[in-house]
């Protein structure tokens, strides 16, 4: 090797692979683990593997010079797993952080020839394993936290999405809104509180001075419709809000109110003052969202959950 040669091979930047796939909440709060991997490796060159919904997320966080969008090869699809293979390999990668530490993303690891990458995640072989038995028991912000720290990453800031932002001048909304949130998985109803019951606080909103805005996607547009109906002051941004969009709206609004669902993690992160209704399917200690101000009811069933209760809790959020 020349002289020249050699010295270009040491000023080569390190090469490092962020996992993270989603869903929205999962990425949400997987933005202070990306902070922190940048700032600890602020020479290195990072590419975050991420699914279609989040690349342009990771692409304007600043966190990442490169962004890759996994298309989850099928299981019994060789052609796609040997092509993901030639992709990560292709990659040169040092160090990979699997923040996603699923089944599917821990078997990434088998893909890569030895010696392989040191890698932060879960499983055996790993250079820097999370090795906590109790670690599905964690938030998953402190288990992030966590695993970092394993990895010699000490300082992890939580999520941040001041960088995110929109115009929402368009909407025409009144100055003073509320964000409501009925929707959420449809393979899991018992997460939702009622829509005649958010019918009801929209109303009650109404009175107070206050609009409602109804959050969804067309998944939900039967849902969103039946509340709308039923309280035709609120505006209905049904599938009209990108990420973006809502970070904004969460900036400006006087609070959201919303099911476990990944655009209330947003709104927390955002800035919005935030009430989140949990039923017995989800656990808040796990994985409610975190933020300056946010507020959990917890019942076994949200059909019990009444609107008063909810109205009473609003009522001690600082902005209503």
């Amino acid at each position: 090797m020349t002289l020249a040669a050699g010295v270009q091979a040491q000023a080569e930047p390190q090469r490092l692979l962020v996992i993270k796939h989603g869903a929205l909440g999962d990425f949400v709060q997987a933005l202070g683990p990306m902070q922190a991997i940048r700032e600890a490796h602020p020479q290195a060159h990072i590419t975050l593997l991420t699914t279609a919904p989040y690349a342009e997320l990771g692409r304007r966080s600043g966190f990442f010079d490169d962004v890759w969008v996994d298309t989850r090869p099928r299981w019994f699809s060789l052609g796609q797993w040997l092509a993901l293979r030639r992709k990560l390999i292709s990659g040169r990668f040092g160090r990979i952080y699997d923040l996603q530490t699923s089944g599917r993303s821990s078997r990434y690891f088998y893909l890569l020839p030895t010696p392989r990458p040191e890698w932060s995640g879960i499983g055996l072989g790993r250079s820097h394993p999370h090795a906590n038995e109790r670690r599905n028991l964690m938030h998953t912000l402190d288990r992030q936290a966590e695993q970092l720290r394993m990895a010699g990453i000490s300082r992890v800031p939580p999520p941040d999405l001041s960088w995110a932002d929109a115009d929402i001048g368009r909407y025409r909304l009144e100055p003073r809104f509320a964000l409501l949130v009925p929707g959420g998985s449809a393979h899991r109803p018992e997460k939702r509180w009622p829509a005649e019951k958010y019918a009801t606080l929209a109303r009650a909103l109404s009175a107070d001075g206050i609009q409602p805005v109804l959050i969804g996607t067309k998944a939900e547009a039967e849902l969103i419709a039946a509340i709308k109906a039923a309280a035709p002051k609120a505006a209905d941004l049904l599938g009209r809000t990108s990420f973006f969009d809502l970070a904004a709206l969460a900036r400006h609004a006087v609070v959201a109110v919303g099911n476990d669902t990944g655009p209330m993690h947003l709104f927390a992160v955002a800035g919005a003052p935030c009430l989140v209704l949990f039923s017995a399917a989800s656990d808040p200690t796990l994985c409610a969202p975190r933020g300056q101000q946010v507020r959990v009811i917890r019942s076994a069933k949200l059909e019990e959950v009444s609107v008063e209760e909810v109205l009473g809790a609003l009522a001690l959020i600082n902005q209503l």
